[in-house]
């Protein structure tokens, strides 16, 4: 949640944010086809459930419509507003696993350290410096022997 300064900048990710496509006097807004689109996938989602069912974001919806939106601005209206409320959750939560994320080792996983569980501090110490008992056993049979002769074959053409 740090790289977004505010819910703006998230609606900007998401393909919330709407872009002015004002021609002359008439000033319009439409839903911006860059950002994440399977952010954008998901709200959507959520939007459109929200107007097929009985809940706020229906009512709001309904509101957008009755103040003379058409269908596609008052969905973007509600894909605008979902996006808000799900930036204040994640930095909400965010904000809560921070004091948690102060225990955390490097990655973010606790009981992580920057100490190696290897034998010793330096590099070219350990267990692999020992030596080893010395060539491998073959367990496989050796290459057959191929018996090669200097003699020139010459191959006449199949008549």
């Amino acid at each position: 949640m740090a790289r977004f300064a505010d819910r703006n900048w998230f609606a900007s990710w998401t393909g919330t944010a709407p872009i002015e496509a004002s021609s002359g006097e008439i000033v319009r807004h439409r839903l911006s086809r860059a950002g994440n689109r399977r952010m954008n996938h998901m709200i959507h989602i959520a939007a459109t459930t929200q107007i097929r069912l009985n809940t706020p974001g229906r009512a709001y919806y309904l509101r957008k419509l009755a103040s003379g939106k058409t269908k596609a601005e008052a969905m973007r209206c509600l894909k605008r507003r979902i996006s808000d409320a799900l930036y204040r959750q994640l930095l909400a939560d965010a904000r809560a696993v921070a004091p948690a994320a102060a225990e955390t080792g490097p990655g973010g996983h606790r009981g992580a350290s920057h100490k190696s569980s290897a034998a010793g501090s330096h590099p070219h110490t350990g267990t692999s410096d020992q030596p080893l008992p010395g060539p491998a056993q073959a367990t496989l049979p050796g290459p057959a022997t191929v018996r090669k002769t200097n003699a020139i074959r010459y191959f006449q053409p199949a008549t």
